[in-house]
């Protein structure tokens, strides 16, 4: 009896059009791996490697080569459901096991594959129910999620704008740097004026494109909208940064900064040296969920912030992602609204009511994938 695997690529499509601060997208790949035992493949575990263009590094022309020898190499190393058990007691221990699988890459230096096998190793040692922790979420336990707003025209942005806050969203987190600045402002200043009674919390994701020196002028123009935080206002690697995050008037998010630093020693001098006010995480980009979780220790122990943001994964990625943020206490809104971008997403339990995602209602559908 040993575990076999198999991978299965799948795009999914926009059911709008989505704009990036790296151009227009109109669909995403991702790539599932499924690990079951040989004497019972209707009992399967997966998970979702969903890297992106033009952020992760791991995807290049060889990658779909690469992951299908992973594939290989697992379907060679007859590895038994008493050795997962073992492993699959904490992160930590999983990942430790995972390193010593004879793989043809080093898995810090592919977080989404690592992400995807994590994923797919707990779903199998649960029982290939979807269900990678014993937490809360899958209980009923809400999460509160910021309201996505695309970058698009104004009419467009505003629309989106009107259409989260009348579904219930008073966390809403929109991109600046992709338009001209004072019309950005002007987005601001309409939801100030606006919905002034809703008490809406305003999130904003700059993906670098403020540069150096005009980027203390733009943080306090942008200030006077009550704003609660921005993301990566500077190109990740700016010396002006650690400066940049002392002078704010907004406290600064890292996000790309963190994408690519693997090692303990390495996060803490990172967060020494620039000292942000929070940082977001993508287990995808931030070494999937045991990468996350070293994150999160390292950040707390210096009294930083953070919160959790999935990655456009399908609901597939994003179940998992949540189930993670479950472990922790759920005292703020994280970034996983992005279930319904899809056309033909994988059917499931997950359901957005208001601003919070729940599981519960329904049932995975994955005949496609």
């Amino acid at each position: 009896m040993a575990v076999k695997a198999s991978v299965q690529k799948k795009t999914f499509i926009f059911s709008f059009s989505a704009r990036t601060s790296r151009g227009p997208m109109k669909e995403r790949h991702s790539w599932f791996i499924k690990l079951w035992e040989d004497t019972d493949p209707e009992v399967f575990g997966i998970g979702e490697c969903g890297p992106l263009p033009g952020l992760s590094a791991e995807l290049n022309a060889e990658f779909e080569t690469t992951l299908s020898q992973c594939i290989g190499q697992i379907n060679s190393a007859s590895i038994s459901i008493q050795q997962l058990s073992s492993a699959a007691t904490s992160l930590a221990s999983l990942n430790e096991w995972l390193s010593l699988l004879p793989l043809p890459v080093q898995l810090n230096d592919y977080p989404s594959v690592r992400f995807a096998l994590e994923t797919a190793f707990l779903d199998l040692y649960h029982g290939g129910k979807r269900m990678l922790f014993d937490n809360d979420f899958l209980k009923g336990e809400a999460i509160p999620i910021n309201g996505l707003i695309w970058m698009g025209g104004m009419d467009f942005m505003l629309q989106q704008i009107e259409i989260k806050i009348r579904d219930g969203f008073r966390c809403i987190k929109l991109k600046v740097g992709g338009l001209d600045f004072e019309k950005e402002c002007d987005v601001l200043q309409y939801i100030r004026r606006k919905y002034f009674r809703d008490d809406i919390t305003i999130r904003l994701d700059a993906n670098g494109a403020f540069k150096t020196d005009e980027a203390l002028y733009k943080l306090k123009e942008l200030a006077k909208f009550k704003v609660h935080s921005i993301e990566q206002p500077l190109k990740k690697g700016s010396e002006y940064l650690p400066q940049l995050c002392k002078e704010s008037p907004i406290p600064i998010a890292l996000d790309e900064e963190l994408i690519g630093v693997t090692h303990r020693s390495d996060k803490e001098q990172l967060l020494e040296r620039i000292q942000p006010q929070f940082i977001i995480l993508k287990p995808s980009m931030h070494g999937g969920l045991w990468g996350s979780e070293e994150w999160i220790a390292v950040a707390e122990a210096k009294k930083i912030d953070w919160w959790i943001t999935s990655a456009l994964e399908s609901n597939i990625g994003l179940n998992a992602i949540a189930q993670f943020t479950a472990n922790y206490t759920i005292n703020k809104h994280h970034g996983l609204g992005t279930g319904g971008i899809y056309e033909n997403n994988v059917p499931s339990p997950l359901r957005i009511d208001k601003e919070h995602l729940l599981s519960g209602r329904g049932e995975w559908d994955l005949s496609e994938v």
